[in-house]
C-alpha cells in the first residue's frame, strides 16, 4: 500500500496520538531516552504537537517498544514519537501490545533490492531476563559511582585523619599473677594448672569408670592413687621428650630400647590400665547425658567437661595479657570418627579437633579457647565468626583499650564497631565480599599498578586500605591511619633483569598485624615441639593430652615472664620439663615392684630365707643362737653384723619370673652401674656378682668389714 493511500488512517492516527501517549504501556515519554540526553535535560522533549505531516514525510518514524521489551533505536533516527495504531496482537513479552510501522517509501525494505512501502510488524524482544538484570545492576553501580564523588578510593598522598588511640586500662597488672619475687620450680607452676582438685578428679572417676569397666573381667583392678596419677602424668611428659613408635617399646630391654627412666617410675601394665581407663567425667553423669542424644541438652563435651573447665580456670586466673591480644583456630589431629572432627584445608593438620583460641601476642600465653562443636543453638544473628569472638573476650576482669588482631574469617565491620563500644581496638584482613565492604570502583587499583600502591577509605571509625604486594591486600582497622610514612624491603626485579632490594611503601596497619597477629601460632609452635599426643582409641584422650600441652606451655610462659621480672636467667622449653618430669616422678608412687625411692624412710627387712652369708657371720660371732627376728639392728653389737646383702625384687610384687633377675635395678655407688643388689643395712646399691664385688670393696673401705 502507497503511502498516498493511507492519508485517512494518518489523520486518525494523529488524532489519537494523545489518547495513546496517556494510556498506553508503550509510552516513549517514559521509557525512551535519547542517547547521550539524561531525564531533566535542558534540551526539549520532541512531542506530537511539535511534529508536523512534512516531518513524518522527510524521516521514518520510531518504533514504540513497551517498557519489558526495549529495542534500540537506529543511530541517526530522531528521537520522535512513533504514533501507530493500537492492535488486538500482544507483543512477545505479553505486557504490551505489537504495533505496526509504516515505512516512508523511500526507506527499502531489508532484502529487497528498489525502495517499497509496505506494512511490517516489529520484531520481538531477544534480551533474557539475566541479561536485563545485569543491565539494572550496571546501571545502579554507575549511578551509586556517579552519584557520590565524595567517597572514593584514596592515594597515600592523600592525607587522613588518625583515630584517638586507646588507654591502655587492664583490670589487674599486666603479667603473671604471682608473687613476683618468689622462685616458683617447674613442678609449682604445673600444678597451677593441674591443681590437687584436678589430679583428684581425674583419680575419682578412673576408679570409677574401670570399676564399672571390669566388673566381668578377671584382671583384678588396682585403685589409682594421686600418687599414681603423677606418676603418669610424668611418663607422659617423658613420651614427648623421648618420642618412641609405640608405648610397649619405653619399656623394652633391648639394645635399641633400653631406657631405665619409664621402669623406674611406673611398671608397663600399671601404665597401659591407667591409660586405658583414664577418665574426665562422671560415668554415671556420662549415661545421663547419653540418653538426651538427639536433643537440645544433649552436651557432645560431656566427657571433657570437669577437666576443660578447671584448666581454663587455671588460664584466666594466673595471667593477665598485655593491651596486644589476637584470635585464630588451632587443630589438634585425631583420626576419631566423630561429629567433633573437622577439616580445615589451609592448615598444616587439614583434620582433627578445630578449637579457637585466644592468645597473647606477646608471649604466646593461651587465656582463653573453647572446642567447636558444631553452631550454637542459640545464635545472635551476626554470624558464626561474631559469635566466636565475642564467646572468646568473654572472660574475667578483662579491661579496656585492647588492640585485638583477628584474619579475615572474623573480620567484619559490624564486629568491628560492637567492639568498639566495648572500648576494644581491632585490626585484621577482610574479604571483599563482606557486607559493609565499599564497592566503589573510582580511583581503584588497575592492572599495571605497581607494586606498594596504598588505597584507603574512611566510613566514620572503620578504616579500609587496599595494598599491592605480590598480590592485594584487604584490611579493616579501628585504630591506625591509612599510611603513616612506614616502609618495608622487598626484592624486585630491575629493568636489567636483576635482583634488588627496594624500599616499598607499607600501611601501618599491615606493619603491626604482621608483628601482633602470631600469638596463637607462637602457642602452637611452642606446644608442637614436644608434643605429648600419641595415638589412642578415645576421642577424648587426645584433648586430654592436648589439656597436658596447654598447662606444660602456660607453665613455662609463666616461667618465663617471672625471670624477665627477677632479671635472671630463663631456661629452656626442654631444661623445664626435663625438671618437671622429674619431680613429678619424685612425688609419684614409683614402681610397685621396686623399692622407694628415698631409703631412709621406711626400714627394710632382713629376709628371712637362708642365706650363704648367715654362716659365715653366724661363725665369726660369739656362739649365741641366731635370732630369728627379721628386724635390722640400729647398732649391731659386733662389728659387720646385719650387712647382709639383699635383693630388690624381693620387696615387689607381681614381677614376672623372667624379668625377676632384672627388675628394680639401682645405679652401683662404687661402679655406676645397674646391680639388683643392696646392703639390707648400709642401704646402698653395691654389685656383687663373679665380676665385679663392689659389695666387699665398699664395705672394708668404710671400714664395716675386715
Amino acid at each position: 500500500m502507497l503511502l498516498s493511500e493511507s492519508e485517512d488512517e494518518l489523520e486518525l492516527l494523529h488524532s489519537d496520538s494523545q489518547s495513546d501517549s496517556e494510556n498506553s504501556f508503550c509510552s516513549l515519554d517514559e521509557d525512551y531516552i535519547p542517547k547521550g540526553l539524561g531525564r531533566g535535560s535542558d534540551e526539549e522533549d520532541s512531542t506530537d504537537e511539535d511534529s508536523s505531516d512534512e516531518e513524518w514525510l522527510s524521516s521514518p518514524p520510531k518504533r514504540r517498544v513497551c517498557r519489558k521489551c526495549s529495542v534500540s533505536a537506529s543511530p541517526g533516527s530522531p528521537p520522535w514519537k512513533s504514533p501507530c495504531k493500537r492492535r488486538e496482537q500482544r507483543c512477545v513479552c505479553g505486557d504490551g501490545p505489537v504495533r505496526k510501522k509504516l515505512h516512508h517509501e523511500s526507506t527499502p525494505k531489508k532484502g529487497s533490492s528498489s525502495p517499497k512501502t509496505d506494512k511490517t510488524v516489529s520484531s520481538p524482544c531477544r534480551k533474557t531476563r539475566s541479561g536485563k538484570r545485569q543491565a539494572k545492576r550496571q546501571l545502579v553501580r554507575e549511578e551509586d559511582d556517579e552519584g557520590d564523588d565524595g567517597d572514593q578510593w584514596h592515594d597515600m598522598d592523600e592525607e587522613d585523619v588518625e583515630p584517638p588511640q586507646p588507654r591502655f586500662r587492664p583490670e589487674r597488672v599486666a603479667g603473671p599473677q604471682l608473687n613476683r619475687t618468689a622462685n616458683y620450680t617447674p613442678l609449682e607452676l604445673f600444678q597451677l594448672f593441674f591443681s590437687t582438685t584436678v589430679i583428684n578428679t581425674l583419680v575419682k572417676n578412673s576408679n570409677a569408670y574401670a570399676k564399672k569397666t571390669q566388673e566381668d573381667q578377671q584382671d583384678s583392678w588396682v585403685p589409682v592413687t594421686t600418687a599414681d596419677m603423677y606418676s603418669f602424668l610424668s611418663l607422659v611428659l617423658y613420651m614427648g621428650i623421648v618420642p618412641l613408635k609405640t608405648l610397649v617399646d619405653f619399656w623394652k630391654g633391648s639394645k635399641l630400647f633400653s631406657l631405665p627412666f619409664p621402669a623406674s617410675v611406673m611398671a608397663r601394665r600399671r601404665f597401659l590400665t591407667i591409660s586405658r581407663n583414664l577418665h574426665m567425667n562422671d560415668p554415671a553423669l556420662e549415661a545421663a547425658n547419653d540418653q538426651k542424644k538427639g536433643t537440645a541438652g544433649y552436651d557432645k563435651l560431656c566427657k571433657i567437661k570437669p577437666l576443660y573447665e578447671q584448666i581454663l580456670e587455671g588460664c584466666h586466673t594466673f595471667f593477665h595479657p598485655y593491651q596486644h591480644i589476637s584470635i585464630d583456630e588451632r587443630m589438634v589431629a585425631t583420626k576419631a570418627r566423630i561429629g567433633l572432627k573437622q577439616y580445615v584445608k589451609n592448615k598444616p593438620t587439614k583434620w582433627g579437633f578445630k578449637l579457637f583460641v585466644l592468645a597473647d601476642s606477646t608471649c604466646g600465653y593461651t587465656l582463653n579457647f573453647f572446642v567447636y562443636g558444631g553452631k550454637d543453638s542459640k545464635p545472635t544473628g551476626k554470624g558464626l565468626s561474631y559469635d566466636i569472638v565475642m564467646r572468646l573476650l568473654n572472660i574475667p576482669f578483662l579491661g579496656k583499650g585492647y588492640k585485638l588482631y583477628v584474619d579475615n574469617y572474623y573480620t567484619s565491620p559490624t564486629l568491628f564497631l560492637d567492639l568498639l563500644q566495648r572500648k576494644i581496638w581491632a585490626c585484621g584482613t577482610i574479604r571483599s565480599t563482606i557486607s559493609g565492604y565499599p564497592k566503589k570502583k573510582k580511583n581503584d587499583m588497575h592492572e599495571k599498578t605497581p607494586r606498594g600502591t596504598i588505597r584507603w577509605i574512611r566510613k566514620g571509625a572503620i578504616l579500609f586500605v587496599k595494598w599491592l604486594d605480590t598480590r592485594q591486600v584487604t584490611m579493616c582497622s579501628t585504630l591506625h591511619k591509612a599510611y603513616s610514612k612506614d616502609n618495608a624491603r622487598r626484592k624486585m626485579k630491575d629493568a636489567d633483569g636483576q635482583w634488588t632490594v627496594k624500599q616499598v611503601p607499607i600501611p601501618g596497619c599491615i606493619k603491626d598485624y604482621n608483628q601482633y597477629m602470631g600469638g596463637v601460632d607462637l602457642s602452637d609452635a611452642l606446644i608442637s615441639y614436644y608434643n605429648v599426643l600419641h595415638k589412642t582409641r578415645k576421642w577424648y584422650k587426645t584433648l586430654f593430652f592436648h589439656f597436658v600441652d596447654i598447662a606444660t606451655v602456660n607453665a613455662f610462659i609463666l616461667h618465663k615472664e617471672l625471670c624477665k621480672l627477677q632479671n635472671r636467667p630463663e631456661l629452656t622449653q626442654k631444661t623445664f620439663r626435663e625438671q618437671l618430669i622429674v619431680s613429678l616422678a619424685d612425688i609419684g608412687s614409683g614402681p610397685r615392684r621396686s623399692a622407694p625411692h628415698n631409703f631412709h624412710a621406711s626400714p627394710f627387712k632382713v629376709p628371712s630365707s637362708p642365706s650363704p652369708f648367715n654362716a659365715l657371720w653366724q661363725s665369726d660371732s660369739t656362739g649365741a643362737e641366731p635370732s630369728t627376728s627379721t628386724e635390722v639392728p640400729a647398732q649391731p653389737d659386733v662389728h659387720g653384723f646385719g650387712h647382709l646383702p639383699a635383693y630388690f625384687v624381693e620387696q615387689m610384687t607381681n614381677v614376672s619370673p623372667r624379668y625377676r633377675a632384672t627388675a628394680g635395678r639401682r645405679a652401683c655407688v662404687v661402679c655406676k652401674r645397674k646391680s639388683p643388689v643392696y646392703c639390707s643395712t648400709c642401704h646402698k646399691t653395691l654389685c656383687f656378682t663373679s665380676l665385679r664385688n663392689c659389695y666387699s670393696e665398699w664395705h672394708r673401705s668404710n671400714g664395716i668389714c675386715e
